[in-house]
């Protein structure tokens, strides 16, 4: 069987881990918030309105690409690149190719962060591997001046870093709406985690002041995990109308293998 992505590939066992996806979206979230072209978000609307049903179909999406069969996960990311065609024609305007780049970045680097954060060191090669995936996608959508390898990447991941950030009205207001979806609690707790998750410049213009001792958080965490209370950990992490989708982050490699038999 042809697959997208390698079976023994360090991006499967990444993104089936759930504890790493919600890492990943939890840094993309908080940079993208500071993103100039955050103002796509506010056309359609969907993400300010709903951000954590927005995850959970992002997570789908990205899921159905990592785990399927090549020609699957190749119609997927046409699927996605139709959807963005379709809101561009609906502006009446063209998002910007360091926009698209931006947002395939943050894939790369908080799948390396997040992992790191949770389990271990990664290898250059399984680096480059992340990359090469991300980058094969990035090329079926059709994107402009990718970088050829990692260390390419790593340059202009800091330059998109200095030149594509900004903290602004939308910012505020997506933070906001991250409060009110997930209560003081639950915001309080995705905070902790964007502090030590996200590059140094993100954290510079996000956060002002000092946190809570993240760092023992993240150990006790890990002891949870040990003796199996990270699943109770997680639900109170998230709603509890979130917890059937949240269920489904770790189990998508086996749903998509039983798919790719048909």
């Amino acid at each position: 069987m042809n697959y997208f992505v390698d079976e023994k590939s360090i991006v499967r066992h990444i993104w089936k881990n759930t504890d790493c996806v919600l890492l990943i979206f939890a840094g993309s979230a908080a940079e993208f918030a500071l993103n100039k072209a955050v103002d796509w978000l506010y056309f359609t609307g969907k993400i300010p309105s709903q951000p954590l049903e927005r995850l959970f179909s992002t997570v789908e999406y990205a899921q159905k690409i990592v785990f399927a069969e090549n020609d699957r996960a190749l119609a997927t990311i046409d699927s996605i690149t139709k959807i963005h065609q379709n809101v561009e024609k609906s502006r009446r305007q063209t998002i910007p190719d360091w926009a698209y780049r931006d947002v395939l970045y943050m894939l790369i680097d908080y799948s390396i962060r997040s992992y790191e954060l949770l389990e271990r060191k990664l290898e250059t090669s399984e680096k480059e591997e992340i990359f090469d995936v991300f980058n094969r996608l990035g090329l079926r959508m059709g994107l402009k001046n990718l970088p050829k390898n990692f260390n390419e990447w790593s340059i202009d991941r800091n330059y998109h870093l200095e030149n594509d950030l900004q903290k602004g009205e939308f910012t505020v207001h997506l933070f906001e709406q991250y409060k009110i979806h997930l209560g003081s609690t639950r915001y309080f707790i995705l905070l902790q985690i964007q502090h030590i998750l996200v590059p140094k410049i993100v954290y510079k213009q996000l956060f002002k002041h000092s946190f809570f001792p993240t760092f023992f958080i993240l150990q006790l965490y890990k002891i949870g995990r040990i003796i199996q209370l990270d699943q109770l950990i997680k639900s109170l992490v998230l709603p509890e109308k979130y917890k059937e989708e949240l269920s489904k982050i770790g189990k998508f490699e086996k749903a998509q293998n039983h798919l790719s038999h048909y």
